[in-house]
Formats: C-alpha cells, structure tokens, sequence
C-alpha cells in the first residue's frame, strides 16, 4: 500500500510537546557505556515502549531523533534513542564501530529495556538507523512493528557518500579522517566493508512484523526509489507513506510532527493487540 501525505499549511501552530526525558545508559554490544535518553509521557503510564535508532553520524540529540521520540511519548509511547558506539556522548571509538556493530547496539538497548522497563514492540529508525532496525527486527524478541523514516534499502547505500579518494584512503591505510555532514570522523576500513556484506534484502523479505516506510519523495541524500524497494522487499506486511516537501533530516519541526503522528496511528492498533 501506499499513500500520500500532503505538508501542513505554513504557519500551521505547532503543538507544544510536554514529556519527562530521564538519562539511560546501558552496556552496548563492545562492553562501552552507551548514552541513551528515555522520553515518558508527563501523564500516565505509556502504552507502548520503542526503540529509536538514529541516522548516521547524528546521535540521539539531532533534530530528527529528539522531536520525533517526544511527539511520540506526547501520544503515550516511552521511546529510548541512544547514541551508538563512538557517537555523541557514548563510549567507543568511531573508527572501530561498522553496521554490524550499530544492530547489536540495538539488541543489547531492547534487552536494557526489557530487564529495566519492558520489552520494546516497536522498533523506529532514520536514515542508516532505518536499515539498522530492519535487521535488529529478527533479534528483539516481542517486537509487533517496525518504522522507517528516510531509509537505503541496503546499508551498502552509506559507500555513495564517500568520495572515491576517501574510500582509497580509508582502504589504504585502514582508517582516514573523513568530513561527513561538516564535521570530521576517523572511518576505518571495517564499516565500508561490513556495509556490502549484510544480506538486508533477505531480511526485509523474512521481516516478521509489519512495517511503515515513511520516505520524502523530495529526498535529496536517499533516493526515493530506496523506499519502493524496501516496500516491495517486504511485500504484503508493509505500508509506504510520501512525506511531501519533507527533507532526509526532517529539520522543519512540522515534518517531524507529521511523521511521529503517522507512525502512532498505524502502530496504535498493532501494539494493542493481544500478545
């Protein structure tokens, strides 16, 4: 299925979003303090706990991350978004972290919240974050949906945003100083190789639970062509939704509103159903 989601009028009021953020660290996949933030809603107890896994080189505290986890705790869903491996305020060297490492993170987040908190039965990521947890999916146990917002249909997607002499440099001297969205980070050699080795799409197709793919056809650093192909991988069980005049890092705050409230709506019934 797929459908069209037209952008709010300018100046459309923004409503204001009241949540309780609380620190939580956990022991990710290397044995390294990872940073992590809990969004609650203000009132009551949630209905929901998930897991949000942000996109590459951003952290849990980017735009996108930040409002989309409390829109959702405003719509009673607990979120935890963590930085991964060598990101943000998470221990770790950047340069020793691949995509691998990233899906593991987010197994060892689920298993913190399952033994702190209750399992996670929904599973959110942007960008690179999107293809993390399409592949984490099959290792959460007790997870009903999975959302993504901006996602490559493979992780392999991450090659094109490095230039041919960075890629020589990096597999030349097994980690080089890179400028990835203006600031600079040391890439080793393992993430550009563990990328083109995850078989994704075979994950897709087996994906266990169904799946919302929120994509904006004006998507300037992911094709849109990525959300078809990940929407047509996963076959009946999935749903693709056009964020009109959205851009990849959802900077305008009303995109990040949009996309929060579609995931709640189409999550709401799954996650309610009887276990």
């Amino acid at each position: 299925m797929t459908t069209h989601v037209p952008r709010a009028a300018p100046g459309t009021p923004s409503p204001q979003v009241r949540t309780r953020s609380l620190p939580w660290d956990f022991t990710g996949a290397g044995g390294h303090r990872l940073s992590g933030r809990l969004e609650l809603p203000v009132d009551g107890e949630p209905t929901a706990i998930a897991l949000y896994a942000h996109c590459f080189t951003c952290g849990k505290d980017g735009l996108a991350a930040a409002r989309t986890a409390r829109l959702l705790a405003q719509r009673s869903t607990a979120v935890l978004r963590f930085d991964f491996t060598g990101v943000g305020g998470s221990e770790g060297e950047f340069a020793d972290t691949d995509f691998s490492g990233n899906v593991a993170d987010l197994v060892c987040a689920a298993a913190a919240l399952t033994e702190r908190l209750r399992p996670p039965t929904l599973l959110v990521g942007h960008s690179l974050g999107g293809a993390a947890v399409l592949a984490a999916a099959h290792r959460v146990p007790g997870v009903r949906a999975v959302a993504t917002i901006g996602a490559p249909s493979h992780p392999a997607h991450l090659r094109r945003h490095f230039s041919p002499a960075d890629r020589e440099r990096i597999r030349r001297d097994g980690v080089a100083e890179v400028t990835l969205a203006g600031r600079p980070f040391r890439v080793g050699e393992g993430l550009l190789r563990d990328v083109v080795e995850q078989p994704q799409r075979e994950l897709i197709a087996s994906l266990p639970v169904p799946l919302l793919v929120l994509h904006s056809p004006d998507d300037r650093l992911v094709d849109p062509s990525q959300a078809r192909e990940i929407h047509d991988a996963a076959g009946d069980g999935a749903s693709l939704v056009w964020l009109h005049g959205a851009d990849h890092l959802l900077t305008d705050r009303a995109d990040a509103e949009r996309a929060a409230q579609l995931i709640s709506s189409w999550a709401a019934p799954l996650l309610a159903a009887p276990g």
